[in-house]
């Protein structure tokens, strides 16, 4: 049941009690509860496929709960992954869409103000009613503060200019910007810091800390998390399968859930022993009674009694007990681990010389990587971060200068955007790149684990995807659950050098701390393109190439 109303900002809420959510009879959200007021800023976070999209469109409104109830008090801005315009709809369509409440509260305060000029009845009350719509979203100054949004995050501001025309980055930039400026008093925004330079996040950040209705939050950011979210509702299964909530914002979150990780993590390993001792027990007990087992003669009173309608018992015992003894806490979510990558000592894997590209990379680069090398390539919009990791990788040519390569040394590049999904599996389109790669024979099923250097190990191993996940089409996955997929692939290669342009959109934050740590320790040559804040500062370390 959901119930959506106009409010003051004031009285800005969500409200979500027991929510389920299911998709073809799997289970996406179970038992959600959440509750936000004026001034909350709620952080929603878990691994890919756990139904924080999903969470949003209910808060929305425009998805059905299968169980629960969903209130809502104020006007509503989402900022999700799809935009609601096509690519000939120009940038002023998209603005007005996105400020069509403050219009609307505009209008209906003059056709107020006339029926109030000419004394109908009702026109004090209806007069009343408008203002304090329109006082409550600050109409008169949205077109204002969209501008300076614009202008904050270098989006462009023409609004006569065909979204189509723009880059993926602009188009949300730009309704990023409107949304920031229109007053809503409930803000759903989902990734929001995807495409934002560093100007761009300290704007980001400056707005939702000043916002003062409720903001639910979607973001691997983990820099934006810590600096805006004053609780996090987590959605990953915990010991009991449920969400949880945690106060304190982003840093009490990572300490309660770290503690609570550690906690389950050993009750689950007690009860698995416990399970196997007892399995022991039934085992030993069955051994006894098949060689009809007795004690040695002059052994007590009971020499040379059979034993076997006692060991009867005790096997019947053990078998009760083991039935009894079921592992109600379940195993802790898999980690991820990074594949055995080669490092190919003395040789320079990559280098490039005098490379620009025209009106994308103007400033000539020159670099050479070995193995363990590492760099972080930074920069504003536009200044060609991208550009040159497709050059490095070969995707692109340069207008000048070149890129060697030695031989046979393989490059990994994980672009920001993801090939068009399909219908064909995310593990057979694994299983082909390793195949391609000649770390498998064809027809192989998916290989298992291998030593170093051999053969690249299952998708399932890698602990990106979920189990359901590996056998669905590519097109039912969500934005993440692909993600993950595109990383996944990069690795099937084992490749010598890994160029990675802003890997941590669309992934989880815990995820992203995984992935950090096993980039520092790897002997390939790793290269990374980010405006990730908090990534830029666990590779505090790490060469800079500013560009």
């Amino acid at each position: 049941m959901s119930e959506l109303s106009f409010a003051p900002a004031r009285a800005a809420h969500v409200r979500v009690s027991g929510v389920h959510v299911s998709f073809g009879g799997r289970p996406v959200l179970a038992g959600v509860d959440l509750v936000a007021a004026s001034g909350d800023r709620v952080a929603v976070v878990g691994e890919n496929g756990r139904g924080k999209t999903t969470l949003l469109r209910v808060l929305a409104g425009d998805l059905p709960v299968d169980r629960g109830e969903v209130h809502r008090a104020g006007s509503t801005g989402v900022a999700d992954q799809q935009l609601p315009l096509g690519p000939a709809d120009t940038v002023g369509a998209l603005v007005d869409l996105e400020l069509a409440a403050v219009r609307g509260a505009l209008a209906r305060l003059d056709d107020a103000a006339e029926a109030l000029a000419e004394d109908r009845p009702g026109a004090a009350d209806a007069y009343s009613a408008a203002l304090a719509e329109a006082e409550a979203l600050d109409a008169w100054d949205a077109d204002r503060r969209v501008a300076v949004s614009l202008a904050a995050l270098d989006a462009v501001d023409d609004r006569s200019r065909p979204l189509g025309t723009l880059s993926v980055g602009q188009r949300h930039r730009v309704r990023l910007a409107c949304l920031l400026g229109a007053g809503h008093r409930v803000l759903l925004l989902d990734e929001p810091t995807n495409h934002l330079d560093a100007a761009g996040l300290d704007h980001l950040t400056e707005r939702l800390r000043a916002h003062p209705g409720v903001v639910v939050l979607v973001s691997h950011d983990r820099a934006l998390l810590a600096d805006v979210a004053t609780s996090v509702l987590d959605l990953d299964p915990s010991s009991d399968g449920r969400p949880r909530v945690y106060g304190g914002g982003y840093a009490g979150y990572v300490d309660a859930r770290r503690a609570e990780r550690a906690r389950w993590e050993s009750l689950h390993a007690e009860q698995v022993a416990e399970r196997q001792r007892l399995a022991d027990d039934l085992s030993a007990a069955r051994n006894r009674l098949r060689d009809n087992w007795r004690p040695d003669k002059g052994h007590g009173r009971h020499t040379r009694a059979t034993r076997a309608p006692g060991l009867v018992r005790a096997v019947h015992r053990r078998q009760e007990d083991l039935a009894a003894h079921v592992v109600a806490v379940p195993p802790p979510p898999t980690r991820f681990a990074l594949p055995d990558l080669p490092g190919h000592g003395g040789a320079t894997l990559l280098r490039a010389v005098g490379v620009t590209v025209a009106g994308r990379l103007d400033r000539p680069v020159d670099l050479a990587l070995h193995a363990g090398d590492r760099l972080v390539v930074t920069g504003p919009n536009g200044a060609g971060k991208s550009t040159l990791l497709a050059v490095l990788a070969g995707e692109s040519a340069p207008s000048t200068g070149g890129v060697t390569r030695a031989r046979p040394v393989r490059v990994g590049w994980l672009g920001q955007e993801s090939e068009p999904p399909g219908t064909r599996t995310a593990a057979a389109l694994y299983d082909e790149r390793v195949v391609r790669a000649g770390l498998a024979a064809p027809g192989a099923a998916a290989p298992g684990p291998a030593a170093p250097g051999s053969a690249a190990p299952g998708l399932a191993e890698l602990g990106l995807l979920a189990g359901h996940d590996v056998h669905r089409p590519v097109a039912e996955l969500s934005v993440g659950a692909r993600r993950r997929l595109d990383l996944a692939l990069v690795l099937a290669d084992r490749p010598h050098v890994l160029l990675l342009d802003e890997p941590t959109n669309h992934l989880s934050a815990a995820l992203v701390d995984e992935l950090t740590a096993a980039l520092g320790s790897t002997p390939a040559a790793v290269v990374i393109a980010t405006h990730d804040r908090q990534l830029l500062r666990d590779t505090g370390t790490w060469p800079r190439l500013a560009l």
